[in-house]
């Protein structure tokens, strides 16, 4: 198959589609075939499929769908039904958790609580599944699981934010609801409930590890496009046999900055923070409520804000 190159590249080449490596025997066939997209190969490989979802994929695909419904009935039923109304509330419009009174009891009244616990549960199967799904294919395949961790990370804040830390607050009261404005909000109320979410030394890594990753593959990904003329994109290759691409790389950044990382380094540095950026998140929301009361008290009491 011939492989689109980067943006710069004008030309789209039809070739044979690529049906991927042979899977391991007793492993259930791809699904479909594969077609090209032309507004795909506006701005990469216009191949698209073919899709290997398995018992994992199906089931994780179909949880989420369960949870999809369920959120989406739920609110529009709160306009009654109404169509239009709910097109033009659809931003205002939530599924909470249960109130504090019911502590995590499993069973409450549907629109007291119960449609965000059905719902929740089937996400929680359904982003369990789909972490399975992508260790299993990595394994399958033979590829690290860097993936698998890296998602893992993301589920670990996910996990923090609807029940482990509900669970050592003892209510469900404490999760996030669904939907857009009622998400920002319970994020708002939770700053000022816990005296500034700002001073929490775990929240400024994990911005510091938001903002650095993106620069990182801001900076990665123009300079493969840069060097794409040479090669830049078989990165592979311009790991174990450095060539002009990887050298005119290295020497731009060293020119820009006096320091480049390699071909190799530079997607271990971005792996490291975009995995450190919810993996402290994580924790400093968890010991929000739990160990720390006030973050501007706490922050004060360190000498880390000035009284």
């Amino acid at each position: 198959m011939s492989y689109y190159q980067n943006i710069f590249t004008q030309t789209q080449v039809r070739g044979p589609a690529e049906a991927g490596v042979p899977l391991p025997k007793g492993d259930s066939p791809r699904d479909g075939g594969a077609f090209f997209s032309y507004w795909m190969g506006k701005i990469g490989n216009a191949q698209i499929g073919p899709i290997y979802l398995g018992f994992l994929g199906s089931m994780s695909l179909l949880f989420g769908f369960i949870w999809f419904e369920i959120v989406g009935l739920t609110m529009w039923s709160q306009v009654g039904w109404d169509p239009v109304q709910y097109v033009r509330q659809l931003f205002w419009l939530g599924v909470g958790p249960p109130a504090e009174s019911y502590g995590l009891s499993l069973f409450v009244p549907w629109n007291e609580g119960g449609a965000w616990i059905a719902s929740s549960f089937c996400l929680l199967l359904s982003v369990l599944l789909w972490w399975a799904r992508t260790y299993t294919r990595a394994k399958a395949l033979g590829l690290g699981t860097h993936v698998a961790w890296a998602f893992a990370s993301a589920i670990w804040l996910f996990l923090v934010l609807g029940l482990l830390r509900p669970l050592f607050m003892g209510s469900w009261a404490e999760a996030v609801p669904y939907g857009i404005f009622p998400h920002l909000d319970w994020t708002n109320n939770f700053s000022i409930r816990y005296g500034n979410f700002f001073y929490n030394p775990f929240h400024c890594f994990s911005i510091v590890f938001l903002f650095g990753s993106t620069l990182l593959f801001a900076m990665h990904g123009a300079t493969i496009l840069a060097v794409g003329r040479y090669g830049g994109d078989r990165e592979l290759e311009q790991i174990t046999d450095r060539g002009t691409a990887g050298e005119r790389a290295g020497l731009f950044w060293r020119w820009v900055m006096g320091f480049n990382a390699s071909m190799e380094s530079i997607h271990r540095w971005a792996w490291w923070f975009a995995v450190l950026t919810t993996l402290t998140g994580g924790i400093g929301v968890l010991i929000t409520g739990t160990l720390v009361d006030n973050w501007t008290e706490w922050a004060i009491r360190h000498n880390y804000f000035p009284q």
